[in-house]
C-alpha cells in the first residue's frame, strides 16, 4: 500500500469512521491478475539458450552473466556473484563467513560437492564455557566466532574448474566497492535492523554507519577497505586471507579484544571436497549434502511425505500442511541429535536418509492430530544468507549458498577490512556427550544448504532456498509444489509457504510443545481454523519464510529457466 493510503487508513481506524476489517481486503489485494499460471505468481519463468544466473540482488545477477559473457564458466559466475553479494548485500553473507556449493561439471557428467566451512578456535575450550557460566554461545561478540571459509571455497572451486584468472573474476566488485552502488529494498531494512544490535560491536560502525547511520534505500553505499581486501585476493590468492597480512590483522584484532580465534586458526584451515547424498522422490533425486550442514533433513521428509498422496490432499488443504508438519518434525528429531561434523563423530546418514527408516518413521504421524514431542530415531548397532545459482553454455551448473549467520554475523569487523566475522560458532551445544558439543578445532552444526536435482543420472534443476532452519523445509515444499501440484519454476517459489519452528535443536533444546505453525498469506481460513483443532498452535510470522533462486536445464529445448524470489531484491536472467 503506498505511504499516504497506509497513513490515511490507520487514521480513519483511529478515528473510529472505519473498522480494520473493513479495510483489509485493500492490505490483502494483489497486485496484479496475470493472464496464465496461478494467482499467486509474481511474474514468468525466465528462459534463455546458453547461460543463466539468478541471485538475491540485480548488480550480481548482471556481473555473472558479463563473465560468462567474457569466456568464464558457470564457477567463475558464481564466485564473481558471491564476491558483489558480500558487498551489496553483507547483512546475508561475505567473506567474513562459509560457503557450501554442488557442482554439476558437465564434460565429466558428474556432481562434486565442497564443505567451505570453518573450525572453532583451538585455543577455546568447553570448560571456558562451563566454568563462566554459559548454558549457550552467545549470539554475538567475540564467543561465536569460527575460521571464515569461503575466501578458500573461492579458490577450491576455482583451482578445480575455474576458467578466467581471479583478477577478472573479482574485478567488478572491486568496481562497485570503489565506486559504490545503490542499496535495494530489502537489504536496506535488514541494514537497519542488524545495526540496531551490531552498532557497538568493534569495528562496525566505521564501515556500516560511517554517516551516523546504516545505508538507506538508494543510498550509494561504498567499502573502499573490502576493495583493497579484494585486491589483495586477487594479486595473492588464498594465502593472503589465511597465511598474509588479512590472516594477521584478523588474528591480531580479535586477539586484542579479548578474543580467542588466532592466526595460527585461521593458517590451519582447509575446505572439503564431498560426496553428496540423494533420495529419490516420486522419479526425481535431490541432492544434499552430509553434515554437518542440514541438507539431509530435507531428504528425510520426503522420504516420508512420499507414502501420502500429496497431490490428492491439495496444496491448500490441511490434510497437506499437517503432514508436512509431522514430517518435519520427525527429520528435526535427527537433526538434533546427530547432525554434527563428520571428523568427530560416526554419523549414520546412509540409516538416516533410507526409505527404510523412514517406513518407521512414518508409522508415528497421527493423520488428525499434531504431536508435542518425538523421539530421535535408534540407528541399529554395528551422530540468514544468500543462495546463487549459474549455468553456463557448457552445461556447468553450480548452487552456491554463502552466509554469515545472523544476518551480519557476530559484529566483529576487523579494523580495515570492509567485512564482518560470522558467528556460526553459536550453533555448537555446550551439553557434554552431545555430538554437536563445542570442541577445539571442530565445525559446528550449520543451516546453509545448496540443492541439486538428476533424473535419470541427467543434471535438471540447481535451487536452494536461504533462511536458517527453514532451508530444508523449503527445499522440500519447492519440490512437493513442482511434482506434486504441477507449479512451474517461478510458481514453486511464489506460492505460499509453510513454516514449523520449535523444534528441537543441535544446540540441546528439545521440543515439547508441538511448536507452531506459520503460515504465509494465501492459506484460506478455513485451512487455518481445521488445522487448528487438530492441535497445531498457527502464530504470525512476517520474513522468516525465505529466499529462492533456482535454474532449470530443459535438455528436449536445450534451454535453461530461471527463477528468482519476488520476496528479495534480485532476479534471474539470461542469454
Amino acid at each position: 500500500m503506498h505511504a499516504f493510503v497506509q497513513k490515511a487508513a490507520v487514521a480513519a481506524i483511529t478515528a473510529g469512521l472505519v473498522t480494520a476489517a473493513a479495510l483489509a481486503p485493500i492490505y490483502n489485494a494483489t497486485a496484479a491478475d496475470r493472464i496464465t499460471g496461478h494467482h499467486f505468481a509474481s511474474r514468468s519463468e525466465v528462459m534463455a539458450p546458453e547461460a543463466m544466473a539468478a541471485t538475491s540482488q540485480g548488480l550480481a545477477t548482471q556481473v555473472a552473466l558479463d563473465i560468462m559473457q567474457a569466456g568464464g564458466n558457470a564457477i567463475d559466475a558464481a564466485i564473481a556473484a558471491n564476491a558483489v553479494l558480500g558487498l551489496v548485500e553483507p547483512t546475508g553473507n561475505g567473506i567474513g563467513g562459509d560457503l557450501y556449493a554442488i557442482i554439476w561439471h558437465a564434460e565429466s557428467e558428474q556432481l562434486y560437492g565442497l564443505n567451505a566451512s570453518g573450525r572453532s578456535p583451538m585455543s577455546l575450550s568447553l570448560d571456558y564455557f562451563i566454568e563462566n557460566g554459559y548454558e549457550s554461545i552467545p549470539a554475538r561478540g567475540l564467543l561465536p566466532l569460527s575460521v571464515p571459509g569461503a575466501v578458500d571455497g573461492w579458490f577450491e572451486m576455482h583451482g578445480r574448474f575455474g576458467a578466467l584468472p581471479m583478477n577478472e573474476i573479482l574485478a567488478p566488485s572491486i568496481h562497485y566497492a570503489e565506486n559504490g552502488f545503490p542499496v535495494t529494498e530489502v537489504i536496506a531494512y535488514y541494514f537497519e535492523r542488524n545495526a540496531e544490535v551490531l552498532q557497538d560491536f568493534p569495528g562496525f560502525r566505521e564501515v556500516f554507519m560511517k554517516n551516523g547511520h546504516p545505508p538507506r534505500k538508494g543510498e550509494m553505499f561504498r567499502n573502499p577497505d573490502l576493495a583493497n581486501t579484494y585486491k589483495q585476493l586477487a594479486s595473492d590468492g588464498r594465502d593472503a586471507f589465511y597465511e598474509g597480512e588479512i590472516a594477521r590483522t584478523i588474528g591480531n584484532f580479535v586477539q586484542e579484544h579479548g578474543g580467542f580465534l588466532s592466526y595460527e586458526d585461521l593458517a590451519a584451515h582447509h575446505s572439503e571436497w564431498v560426496d553428496p547424498v540423494s533420495t529419490n522422490y516420486r522419479g526425481y533425486d535431490l541432492w544434499e549434502l552430509p553434515p554437518n550442514t542440514q541438507g539431509i533433513a530435507a531428504l528425510q521428509i520426503l522420504n516420508i511425505l512420499e507414502h501420502f498422496d500429496i497431490a490428492e490432499m491439495g496444496f491448500d488443504s490441511p490434510e497437506y500442511i499437517h503432514h508436512f508438519v509431522e514430517a518435519k518434525k520427525l527429520a528435526f528429531e535427527d537433526r538434533a541429535k546427530f547432525y554434527s561434523d563428520t571428523a568427530f563423530n560416526d554419523i549414520p546418514v546412509d540409516w538416516l536418509i533410507s526409505k527404510e527408516y523412514a517406513q518407521e518413521r512414518v508409522q508415528l504421524i497421527n493423520p488428525q492430530r499434531a504431536g508435542r514431542s518425538y523421539e530421535p530415531g535408534n540407528p541399529p548397532t554395528t551422530g540468514d544468507t544468500i543462495y546463487l545459482t549459474t549455468a553456463d553454455k557448457h552445461g556447468n551448473m553450480v548452487s552456491l549458498i554463502q552466509s554469515n549467520y545472523r544476518g551480519m554475523g557476530s559484529g566483529v569487523t576487523p579494523e580495515g577490512l570492509g567485512f564482518v566475522l560470522q558467528n556460526r560458532g553459536e550453533l555448537f551445544a555446550l551439553e557434554e556427550g552431545h555430538m554437536n558439543v563445542f570442541e577445539p578445532g571442530k565445525r559446528p552444526f550449520q543451516t546453509i544448504i545448496p540443492a541439486f536435482v538428476t533424473k535419470d543420472g541427467k543434471p535438471l534443476m540447481s535451487y536452494g532456498v536461504m533462511g536458517g532452519a527453514t532451508q530444508p523445509q523449503m527445499h522440500a515444499q519447492i519440490l512437493i509444489n513442482m511434482i506434486d501440484f504441477g507449479m512451474n519454476l517461478q510458481e514453486a517459489g511464489d506460492a505460499p509457504r509453510i513454516l514449523h519452528t520449535g523444534s528441537s535443536q543441535p544446540t540441546g533444546e528439545t521440543m515439547v510443545d508441538g511448536g507452531a505453525v506459520s503460515l504465509e498469506n494465501g492459506f484460506s481460513n478455513n485451512t487455518r481454523r481445521e488445522l487448528v483443532k487438530m492441535g497445531h498452535r498457527l502464530q504470525e510470522a512476517v520474513g522468516p519464510y525465505g529466499g529462492y533462486q533456482a535454474i532449470w536445464f530443459d535438455a528436449e529445448q536445450g534451454i535453461y529457466i530461471g527463477a528468482s524470489e519476488s520476496r528479495k531484491d534480485g532476479y534471474a536472467a539470461g542469454y
